[in-house]
């Protein structure tokens, strides 16, 4: 009897063990790793608009809000589902072993329908050097596409589709400027590879940014601002997915994880729809995007940098700490940090140029700088930069070039 009861608990147990593992992967991603997320690669996050229900009549019981709830996301999920595909990738890679050529690497994130042309957005690291992308519709059908356009320094991507072989049904597109902390964010994508999954949460933080694509990992580089950041949980294969309100409007593109395991663990990351649409019909129209210059590199002023620069310890700005040679701004005459100090035990290079306004913007830290810049100037516009110069303020006009092709590593 004793061994009977005990051969029973043992079962159960690895019965329970069993399920549990059947729920769980892993994914070989470093601790606190920003991830790009398309599968293998790795995935981004979802935003929304909360929209109250309409007042109940008096004559009637009022809606619970769980109901009110499960019948938004129903609704925002049927909506939306058919604009929302999955996208294979092959890409042929070097085996790096003599005599063994190439092989064939299949990968895979997802897009959604721009237009009734066939164009589909997704994230460039997504379709980055594929050799064959296939969209795979919600209702099953897959179509062979052809690559449009690329931005990195985005991680924006267009491909394109035959219009004339499915009936295309484009999203409706929001406005990220709009975004709240606590608005709903909802996500559909192909995490894992399971197409047509929805999964939602709140906006848990505005203004985060991203390094862009071209400056490759763990380089100090260009960067993505205004990035929508979520805790709708964003896996391998949601990259290049939308980003919804509750009103079932795109607020961003699914790009990136922050996670020590490779899956979501709370926080996702979305390039923002206002940058989207900026960048994608250029891609369209001309197969990239031309992005502003400034030629500096920049940190945010601190109270301890300001001290020790002999400003007041409440001052704000964008230190500039290096200036690239030949560019718009040195030939402006901005001025790079050139003196070395300790602070905390570290050295840091302080002294430079302290730029407090653009136009008639104020940068309060280096991130407002670049989002000026990627938002609200082209190639050729004249800016009027407002600056610190040994604790006197002074304004300097440059003309902003284009960023090159070479990758200069910095605004």
């Amino acid at each position: 009897m004793f061994r009977k009861t005990n051969s029973l608990v043992f079962s159960l147990v690895m019965l329970f063990l069993a399920i549990f593992l059947v729920g769980c992967s892993v994914a070989p991603f470093a601790a606190g790793q920003v991830s790009p997320t398309a599968q293998p690669t790795a995935t981004p996050l979802p935003t929304a608009t909360p929209v109250a229900p309409a007042a109940a009549p008096a004559t009637t019981l009022a809606v619970p809000q769980a109901d009110y709830e499960e019948q938004l996301l129903v609704r925002v999920y049927e909506e939306a589902i058919p604009s929302v595909v999955n996208i294979r990738v092959s890409t042929r890679v070097s085996s790096g072993f003599p005599g063994f050529g190439d092989f064939v690497q299949q990968g895979q994130g997802s897009g959604f329908v721009w237009d009734t042309q066939g164009h589909i957005v997704t994230n460039y690291h997504v379709v980055q050097d594929a050799t064959a992308i296939e969209v795979t519709f919600n209702d099953g059908i897959s179509l062979p596409a052809t690559l449009v356009g690329t931005d990195p320094d985005s991680d924006l991507a267009v491909i394109k589709v035959d219009p004339a072989e499915h009936d295309l049904k484009p999203v409706k597109l929001g406005d990220s400027d709009a975004l709240k902390v606590g608005q709903r964010a909802i996500a559909i994508g192909n995490p894992f590879g399971l197409e047509g999954t929805l999964t939602a949460g709140v906006i848990s933080a505005l203004g985060r940014d991203l390094p862009a694509a071209s400056t490759g990992a763990n380089l100090v580089g260009y960067r993505i601002p205004d990035v929508i950041q979520t805790d709708a949980p964003i896996n391998p294969g949601n990259s290049g997915g939308p980003l919804l309100n509750s009103n079932g409007e795109v607020i961003g593109v699914n790009a990136a994880i922050e996670s020590s395991t490779g899956t979501s663990s709370g926080i996702g990351f979305a390039i923002p729809v206002n940058i989207v649409k900026q960048v994608v019909p250029s891609l369209i129209q001309t197969g990239s995007y031309r992005h502003p210059w400034l030629g500096v590199t920049v940190a945010t002023l601190s109270s301890k940098v300001a001290e020790a620069m002999g400003l007041p310890r409440k001052q704000q700005g964008a230190l500039v700490v290096e200036v690239t040679a030949n560019g718009p701004a040195a030939a402006a005459g901005l001025k790079p940090s050139t003196r070395v100090v300790q602070i905390d035990g570290n050295q840091v290079t302080v002294g430079g140029d302290v730029i407090i306004r653009i136009d008639d913007t104020d940068i309060k830290r280096s991130e407002d700088l670049i989002s000026y810049l990627v938002r609200r100037t082209a190639v050729g516009q004249q800016v009027t930069l407002t600056i610190l110069r040994d604790g006197k303020e002074m304004q300097i006009k440059v003309t902003l070039g284009e960023r090159p092709t070479t990758r200069e590593r910095n605004t």
